[in-house]
């Protein structure tokens, strides 16, 4: 194993972003020290991770002296902000060498909303180009890797945020989620990554434009705690429309709770063994915390698979063809990965299906949600199968080789982000090799209560996984 990790004795130790917001606000250090000590963690696993995008180190400095940072649950916590998130003054790459080298001119919605927790933005995060794949690796730059074993995938499209957090260069880290994106890396690098309820948060500018939005906005984090807090500082910033309020929770709930387990994908193909096996221990210790666990279909079907990727494939070829109509006339095509040239193409052949894709895909939620009439929550593998080496989503591979990995390795994800329901992965297995390996929990819409009160509860029983714990132990 090759860890990677930032973890020790400076201001932030092995605090989570609440806990360093109270310390500052105690006084036992300043916002300065905190950002100056995330710095120096950066500089120490960057170059082994490869997880920065953007550095904006300096901006950061000036307002951990200068700013107010507000009452926020993150008052001077440092953090960062993925690559393709509009903050003022920064360039957004996208993961894309077809994207032009200009800074940001202003901040979008959910920028605001973010900055609201008081977070200081040290810069932005790496991901792959323009998020359409599940581990952050490019062909004309080095990887991001994953920090429990930098031979492996740090998953995506939040990949860069998932290996700062989980190597403890930053308590905390922003990630989007058009189809996993946040609970994929989360399952990857053994966090916690909730997708909240479409609305719940502030919606991307091209979700807003998008015939369904699959985009949600949120954090990566070490803690449930970190999210709960998340979530109820977002609330407060800006009040979601036709939704219950979370609030903000505190612990884990009394009620015990009928939860649907769901062992096989919308591909037809079997999750691995390792995966079926941390599957199998989740529905024990559910059990033996006094919850009803049962096994039940799951409710989509092939049809929802085509559409989805025929939807995501659209996505691709927007980019290909209408690149210097979204972004502007410095966007170089000629620049553009295989990947995403090959999902243009694939859409291109299959284009007249879009109208049946956009009706399927908003059905989907009627549809999928079915299964909240007799279950509280569903239970799955956050992924079908471990977290591959780097290398095997290779995004300048074989199209149609690399194409088939990713959709049975993703087959899980994506019915939240068409469904608009809120999901959760939790880091609480282990590979044999002693990777992480998470498994995730979806519920109703508007229903993120009762994910972040299971997942307290979780977290207790079964403490998550620390990366130095594990270091130590293998040194």
């Amino acid at each position: 194993m090759k860890y990677v990790h930032a973890f020790g004795d400076d201001v932030l130790g092995d605090r989570d972003g609440v806990g360093i917001a109270a310390a500052i606000r105690a006084g036992e250090f300043s916002a300065t020290e905190a950002v100056l000590a995330a710095i120096a963690r950066i500089d120490a696993i960057n170059p082994q991770v490869n997880a920065i995008a953007v550095d904006d180190r300096e901006r950061a400095l000036t307002r951990a002296a200068d700013a107010d940072f507000g009452a926020g649950s993150f008052a001077g916590v440092p953090s960062i902000i993925k690559n393709n998130t509009l903050f003022e003054g920064l360039p957004v790459g996208n993961g894309s060498a077809a994207m032009p080298d200009l800074p940001a001119k202003g901040n979008e919605p959910f920028t605001e909303q973010f900055l609201s927790t008081g977070v200081n933005i040290v810069g932005a995060s790496t991901l792959p180009a323009f998020g359409l794949t599940a581990t952050t690796e490019f062909v004309d730059r080095d990887p991001t890797r994953n920090p429990w074993d930098t031979d492996y995938s740090s998953g995506a499209s939040s990949g860069g945020s998932a290996a700062l957090v989980a190597a403890g260069a930053l308590p905390v880290a922003h990630g989007n989620d058009g189809g996993g994106s946040i609970r994929i890396p989360a399952a990857a690098c053994g966090l916690v990554g909730l997708k909240p309820t479409r609305g719940r948060v502030a919606p991307s500018p091209t979700g807003q434009v998008l015939p369904v939005d699959i985009i949600s906005n949120g954090i990566l984090s070490r803690t449930v705690r970190d999210t709960a807090y998340f979530i109820s500082d977002a609330e407060t910033f800006r009040e979601p429309e036709g939704l219950p309020r979370v609030g903000l929770v505190g612990g884990p709930g009394r009620r015990r709770l009928r939860i649907g387990l769901v062992d096989t994908t919308v591909t037809g193909q079997p999750i691995d063994a390792e995966t079926a096996a941390a599957l199998a221990s989740a529905a024990d210790l559910l059990t033996d915390l006094g919850h009803d666990v049962e096994t039940i279909p799951i409710p989509l079907d092939e049809a929802f698979v085509r559409q989805f990727v025929d939807y995501w494939s659209m996505l691709a070829c927007s980019m290909h063809r209408l690149g210097r109509v979204l972004v502007g006339k410095d966007f170089d095509r000629d620049a553009l990965d295989p990947f995403t040239i090959g999902l243009s193409r694939r859409y291109l052949r299959t284009f007249w299906r879009t109208p049946s894709t956009i009706i399927g895909l908003k059905r989907s939620t009627a549809r999928f949600r079915t299964v909240f009439d007799s279950h509280d929550l569903v239970l799955t593998p956050t992924l079908a199968h471990t977290t591959p080496r780097i290398g095997y989503l290779d995004p300048g591979g074989d199209f149609d080789e690399i194409f088939e990995r990713l959709v049975h390795y993703v087959a899980f994800t994506p019915a939240n982000n068409a469904t608009g329901t809120p999901a959760i992965s939790l880091p609480l297995a282990r590979t044999a090799e002693g990777l992480p390996l998470g498994l995730h929990f979806s519920a109703d819409l508007g229903r993120e209560r009762t994910l972040l009160e299971l997942a307290f509860e979780l977290e207790a029983a079964r403490p998550f996984a620390r990366i130095q714990d594990q270091a130590v132990r293998e040194h």
